[in-house]
């Protein structure tokens, strides 16, 4: 189990993060959301080693990680970390790469390992190309493979898949997290990326201005956000009075809901007026203006036009569930 306790870090005089206190199981994976400058990076530095904390202290079952203040080399053998910079040799060779982190102890197994992770990455015709000719992404891929070649306990992910490109990235995220689950590595994920962590993340952190305002399974934090900010990391999201969606509603809140939790109606319901339609592929996010020129989105499947009014309704069962939210959280 990974146990994390930081008091306190700033840089110069400034707070990065504050009061940070969580636990990790063994081959779980947890990610890390915020929006930039919120501490993700931060955080994941000092559970590596690279920062040093006064106040706090991080545990990998009864071992303690320590900081630059006591390790020449940052990290332990049985951590890898995946920062934004990707360190790797350029003048040398992809295999060469991967392989200079693989046992000296297993030098006959290494050839085998290498292709392992070259198929994992979806570089194997990139054996003998030289990393300084490779593009960001695939540098990206064979940095990620390095980290994964001694297949560690504990894997700490520094928004992994930012230089891949799309269509690279769905089947990469897909083979990478299917191993390390397999394999039972403890996952760190820090991503601004829902698509990174929705269907992946066992558990979700939020963090804002360096502290941790929300820590939930992950499908129960998306349906049931706490606030405005969770909501918005995993995509677009409404904040409306419920007396806009409830009329004869008595009570003077607001509450969060996705586009998609709308439902049209021909008569009935919050009568809206549709600005634009975007083309999202399976489907058409629009973007409308209601009563008191509120704007707001909800999805079609079929093309609205500028000017028209449709009628949009929220299910009670919904409004029930983001009030009881709301009223736990303030609690």
């Amino acid at each position: 189990m990974l146990k994390i306790q930081i008091d306190s870090f700033s840089y110069d005089s400034q707070t990065v993060l504050e009061s940070i206190s969580f636990k990790v199981d063994r081959g779980e994976h947890i990610a890390l959301m915020g929006e930039s400058g919120s501490g993700k990076s931060t955080l994941l530095k000092i559970i590596y080693g690279l920062l040093h904390t006064e106040g706090g202290s991080i545990f990998w079952g009864e071992k303690q990680i320590l900081g630059p203040n006591f390790n020449l080399i940052p990290g332990e053998s049985y951590m890898k970390y995946l920062s934004q910079d990707f360190d790797l040799m350029p003048f040398t060779t992809v295999e060469e790469n991967i392989g200079q982190h693989l046992s000296v102890f297993e030098l006959e197994n290494h050839q085998q390992r290498i292709q392992e992770l070259l198929k994992l990455i979806e570089l194997q015709d990139y054996t003998k190309a030289k990393v300084k000719n490779l593009s960001g992404g695939q540098q990206q891929r064979v940095a990620l493979a390095r980290v994964l070649a001694q297949e560690p306990e504990l894997l700490l992910l520094d928004e992994p898949f930012g230089h891949i490109d799309n269509f690279k990235r769905t089947s990469l995220r897909r083979n990478l997290f299917q191993y390390l689950k397999e394999k039972g590595i403890t996952v760190l994920t820090a991503s601004h990326d829902p698509n990174d962590v929705l269907p992946y993340a066992d558990r979700t952190l939020i963090l804002e201005n360096g502290r941790v305002v929300a820590n939930e399974k992950t499908k129960k934090l998306y349906k049931n956000p706490p606030n405005y900010y969770t909501a918005s990391l995993f995509g677009e999201v409404n904040e409306l009075p419920i007396k806009l969606l409830k009329s004869y509603a008595a009570i003077n809140r607001s509450i969060l809901v996705y586009p998609h939790e709308f439902q049209l109606s021909d008569s009935s319901g919050l009568e809206v007026e549709v600005k634009t339609s975007f083309f999202k592929g399976s489907h058409y996010l629009n973007e409308a203006i209601a009563e008191e020129e509120t704007v707001l989105y909800f999805i079609t499947s079929k093309k609205l036009k500028q000017g028209d009014t449709v009628f949009l309704n929220v299910s009670l069962d919904t409004i029930n569930a983001r009030l009881q939210v709301e009223q736990r959280t303030n609690s």
